[in-house]
């Protein structure tokens, strides 16, 4: 694969533009990202800046690195060494109040009287209509305070809406609070550098409160990685957040910590999906493989939003499902490098497609190429081939089991 360019960036005037990938494995690059007063920054935006972003994507309103200029090597010390990832774009939707609980309960499929205080949960936040609003994981801080950490669209809005329509007396707040992740095998030491031996002790997807040199923060065991990694949520980002990266940075060199994007190519080799591409208002948890008791709980009390719609689905049965898919050819890319700007049409023996690959990347450590594909039910057993349109011709593929790596996901729990 080509080069990734590297833009200049303008304080004043633009952000990197992203490159694309050419269908003969040339790189150009796309239009300049403007910086508007109504696209937002990441608390840590200046601090990731200076560390060399080549590329930014806008989530949730906000810039987002997207690689420093080396997708690749970015997901090889994300297996091997110790990485930090400004995620301060995902907001953290607080709901707190008398009725938050129920409140909450009601706007998610899965149980929370399930939930502990300092437990979290990854969550879909669905429509009427089944569909996929939201996959954020939810922190439950107390009894009746939650945060919901946000993926790419508007639930603040959304959950306005629901709370006054249905006079529930509850806050709902954007919280100053942003996130860092700290992810890969050498995570852990980094963060007992910073906060002490007593981090060791939070548990996969459970939260605890600490102070760093006067900052408030909750560290999460969870992240956007398939590794072993620690989220730290800043109180305060808005007046904190620098201070913050600093200190991370200082006890992260020794052990080589290096800035990266989402490592997108490790995301699809765990089967993570990502809102937009893999998950829509258009899809159901069911359609998406989570037709799981735990993440879609049928069986409770709550009368969450979509329940009535998702038990349907369940009953009739769906016409369609998301796969792993192995695609033959040359290496498509990082995803992350502008390689997969339109999800690829899948076909079965037709000119008219049937599905379509959502995500895909070329996997080092595999050696072949892997997606996510919607197709129909039919198709969606293990060994069915397939055929994929790609930007420089058609290619043969294969259905697979998901994840590509990892199935158990034993390696984020070490």
């Amino acid at each position: 694969m080509a080069d990734v360019i590297h833009p200049t960036f303008d304080n004043t005037a633009t952000a990197p533009a992203t490159p694309t990938v050419t269908a003969t494995g040339g790189v150009v690059e796309n239009p300049a990202v403007m910086l508007y007063t109504r696209l937002r920054k990441s608390p840590y935006f200046w601090k990731s800046r200076e560390r060399g972003v080549a590329a930014y994507s806008v989530y949730n309103h906000t810039y987002h690195p997207r690689h420093y200029g080396d997708p690749v090597g970015e997901y090889w010390s994300l297996l091997h060494g110790v990485t930090v990832w400004d995620v301060g774009v995902e907001r953290q939707l607080e709901i707190s109040g008398p009725d938050a609980f129920d409140f909450t309960n009601m706007l998610v499929p899965r149980d929370l009287t399930k939930c502990d205080v300092g437990q979290c949960k990854y969550v879909f936040v669905t429509a009427p209509d089944g569909g996929i609003i939201n996959d954020p994981v939810l922190l439950r801080l107390e009894e009746n305070r939650f945060w919901l950490s946000l993926a790419d669209s508007d639930v603040g809005l959304w959950a306005q809406g629901l709370a006054h329509a249905g006079g529930w007396n509850v806050e709902l707040r954007e919280a100053d609070v942003a996130p860092l992740q700290i992810q890969g095998p050498r995570a852990k030491q980094v963060m007992t550098d910073l906060f002490g031996a007593d981090i060791l002790d939070v548990p996969y997807y459970r939260l605890r409160e600490f102070e760093l040199d006067g900052m408030r923060v909750v560290v999460s065991r969870t992240g956007y990685s398939g590794e072993v990694g620690y989220e730290i949520y800043l109180h305060d980002a808005s007046r904190d957040a620098g201070r913050l990266w600093d200190a991370v940075w200082e006890a992260g060199e020794p052990h080589g910590l290096r800035p990266i994007g989402p490592c997108h190519i490790r995301r699809i080799e765990a089967g993570m999906l990502a809102y937009g591409c893999d998950i829509t208002l258009d899809t159901n948890p069911l359609e998406v493989g989570y037709d799981y008791h735990w993440m879609v709980d049928l069986d409770q009390e709550a009368d969450f939003v979509g329940k009535e719609a998702l038990r349907r689905a369940r009953e009739t049965g769906i016409s369609r499902l998301m796969v792993g898919v192995e695609i033959g050819g040359r290496p498509l890319g990082s995803y992350n490098d502008g390689s997969m700007i339109e999800p690829f049409p899948v076909y079965s023996g037709g000119t008219t497609p049937v599905g379509s690959v959502t995500s895909a990347c070329y996997s080092p450590r595999l050696d072949r190429n892997i997606g996510l594909a919607m197709v129909p039910i039919g198709l969606s057993t293990a060994d069915t081939e397939l055929t994929v349109g790609t930007p420089d011709g058609a290619r043969g593929a294969l259905v697979v089991e998901k994840p590509f790596i990892d199935p158990r996901k034993e390696t984020p729990k070490l």
